[in-house]
């Protein structure tokens, strides 16, 4: 017996299912056609099998083939380990997210992760409610963090995505100016001069007072005043809710439904005007690490996370798991 031959067992499942077939059918041609191989090579697999187990297993009798006490003996074995290679090697079937117990991590921006809040929760209380689900702000470098298991889905701009990463786009959205109602601002068209002419928060994590807006107003030789910088979307709307401050939100197009990310807005009773400037558009998406694409409860995540920030107001996204993986 060579060196293959004694490794043969452990590395190659085939001779389990050949040893299986070969047994069950006591016939290397009806083996070979339960195979779909031929007699010759099925007889070589005999040959293989019998040099491995050092036994005959099949033996001539007549017309026929009859096993030996040995093969009589590894028969059933046989049988159950092509069973359980055969359970290990079939798809997962999808999983009823009622029966998820889990907890994820989503990490995103404030405005975001209130917008998602709400949603999910109502969504996993309907469909999953094994699940918990943990919000981090922005305070991890996504890339690593994803890679390493500690956040399991970004949801926000994503502008940093390491090689592996799999990214899907969910929503494009306009930046559009929060005032409270009775703001100078809301009273006539808003023009450039008007909008720049107003004072105006930032939101900067790091603390920068300028942005694309600030581009956009210096090709009309114009510029705003920026009077104080906060590091979150939430904290700016209630300034400008209690103020004449004006803060940025990001907004559905007019032709589309009502941003979910609008929602902070319309319960502090501030008004939304159009910014009349060419502003880059914001695109919304979710970012995760490959090795839970398949995984049943982070599907679910993702299709909810979907529909909770695609919602339109007559939507009672009820779906669970969607087209998309």
């Amino acid at each position: 017996m060579n060196s293959t031959d004694a490794l043969a067992p452990v590395i190659d499942a085939n001779l389990a299912v050949a040893l299986d077939a070969l047994l069950a059918e006591q016939s290397v041609t009806r083996a070979a056609a339960r195979m779909h191989t031929s007699p010759a090579a099925m007889s070589r697999t005999l040959g293989r099998l019998r040099r491995i187990l050092q036994d005959p297993l099949l033996v001539r009798a007549g017309q026929s083939m009859v096993p030996t006490p040995r093969a009589l003996a590894l028969r059933d074995e046989a049988a159950a380990v092509v069973r359980r290679l055969g359970a290990l090697l079939t798809p997962a079937a999808d999983m009823d997210p009622a029966s998820l117990r889990a907890t994820l991590t989503l990490q995103a921006a404030d405005l975001v992760g209130a917008a998602l809040a709400t949603g999910l929760l109502a969504l996993a209380g309907r469909e999953a409610p094994g699940l918990s689900l943990r919000f981090r702000a922005e305070e991890l470098e996504a890339g690593p963090a994803l890679r390493d298991g500690r956040v399991d889905l970004e949801v926000g701009a994503i502008d940093h995505v390491d090689p592996e990463t799999q990214v899907e786009e969910l929503v494009t959205l306009r930046m559009t100016a929060a005032v409270r109602p009775g703001h100078p601002l809301a009273g006539e068209p808003l023009t450039p001069a008007r909008f720049a002419s107003a004072e105006h928060v930032a939101v900067s994590r790091r603390g920068r007072f300028t942005g694309p807006v600030d581009d956009a107003l210096a090709e009309h030789r114009l510029s705003r005043r920026v009077t104080v910088v906060l590091p979150n979307h939430l904290a700016a709307l209630g300034l400008a809710a209690r103020s004449d401050v004006v803060a940025l939100v990001p907004a559905a197009p007019p032709d589309a439904a009502v941003s979910p990310l609008t929602e902070q807005a319309t319960l502090l009773g501030l008004r939304l005007l159009d910014i009349p400037l060419p502003l880059p558009p914001v695109t919304i998406g979710m970012a995760w690490h490959p090795r839970h694409t398949a995984d049943s409860a982070h599907r679910w995540l993702r299709s909810a996370v979907r529909r909770t920030l695609r919602a339109r107001p007559s939507d009672g996204s009820t779906n669970t798991f969607d087209s998309v993986p």
